[in-house]
């Protein structure tokens, strides 16, 4: 008669083999690291946000526990005309200060990688608008563009140029330049010093040939820096964009929405009516609806970055 296999069971890992194989693991390791800057984020990004699009639905006030009342505070908004004024705003800031920052530390990092005297002490310079407190910044731009006593106003003044002082923060269209300005100083040295990082990556050879076969200084720059300084400019802009477009202790401290809500973002109004008005829901609902403006910000950074790997033969994953 013909032996029979019979199957054995698997051998169940005991307890302890379990817990050796999750502290030995490389993945469970990661894993585990991860568990706390997780938690973190679930606390105090997600929740809140989570809150926030909740809130945005239902008509609460301060002190007063609210009700679901679905899409009224969106409709509401719809027809509301400082929300679409402050939409304009939101937009025009964004667009104008993040290219300019752009342009201005490009070439301070071009600048700043070149050989030049002193050139620690300018980098570490280049640094000082961004390490200063926002608030300080804004205060320190509100005195610069005060109707009375305005530097700019009192030189120009001596100068003979101007018979009075100009209200900068009075007018709708200074007041925008202005506030745009401040973004700007402020914004500049974290794209110049980021790029600057990015520059040094890049290998001193590639510019040594491509100057021997009689590629100019242009063409360096359009077909050696740009391209490998993309990656870096889609991360550092995505982030610039985000930073600009969400910003809220600059205009707050200036000017507070004004003059005739002229300098109002999205960001500063929501703050008005949640906070100072009591209207929580209606807030909330002007916060929500920046959301689908950062989404696509980051969006167009992502698909630039897998399109830049598809050009170059990369793998997406």
């Amino acid at each position: 008669m013909a032996d029979v296999a019979i199957p054995r069971a698997k051998p169940q890992l005991s307890e302890d083999s379990v817990w050796t194989q999750l502290k030995h693991n490389r993945n469970w390791l990661g894993f585990w690291f991860m568990v706390p800057a997780m938690a973190f984020l679930i606390f105090f990004l997600a929740y809140p946000l989570g809150l926030g699009i909740w809130l945005s639905f239902t008509d609460t006030r301060i002190g007063r526990v609210g009700h679901f009342v679905a899409t009224e505070n969106y409709e509401w908004l719809w027809d509301d005309s400082i929300f679409w004024l402050s939409v304009f705003n939101t937009l025009l800031y964004t667009f104008v200060a993040s290219a300019l920052k752009f342009a201005i530390g490009l070439y301070l990092a071009l600048l700043l990688n070149e050989n030049m005297p002193f050139k620690a002490m300018l980098r570490a310079m280049v640094l000082i608008p961004f390490i200063v407190p926002t608030v300080l910044s804004a205060l320190a731009f509100w005195w610069i563009f005060d109707s009375q006593f305005s530097i700019i106003s009192w030189s120009l003044k001596h100068l003979g140029l101007i018979n009075q002082n100009i209200n900068f923060l009075g007018d709708t269209t200074w007041a925008r330049i202005c506030v745009i300005f401040a973004n700007i100083w402020r914004g500049v040295p974290f794209v110049a010093i980021t790029l600057l990082a990015g520059l040094q990556t890049v290998s001193p050879s590639l510019y040594e040939a491509a100057t021997l076969d009689g590629a100019t200084r242009w063409q360096n720059f359009r077909y050696i820096t740009y391209p490998l300084l993309t990656p870096i400019i889609a991360v550092v802009m995505t982030f610039s964009v985000l930073f600009t477009f969400t910003d809220f202790q600059l205009i707050w401290a200036m000017t507070r929405g004004g003059p005739v809500n002229a300098t109002h973002l999205m960001a500063t109004l929501s703050y008005q009516r949640a906070i100072i008005a009591g209207q929580l829901g209606e807030g909330a609902a002007i916060s929500s609806a920046m959301i689908p403006f950062l989404l696509a910000a980051i969006m167009v950074s992502w698909f630039g970055l897998q399109r830049r790997k598809w050009q170059q033969g990369e793998s997406n994953d």
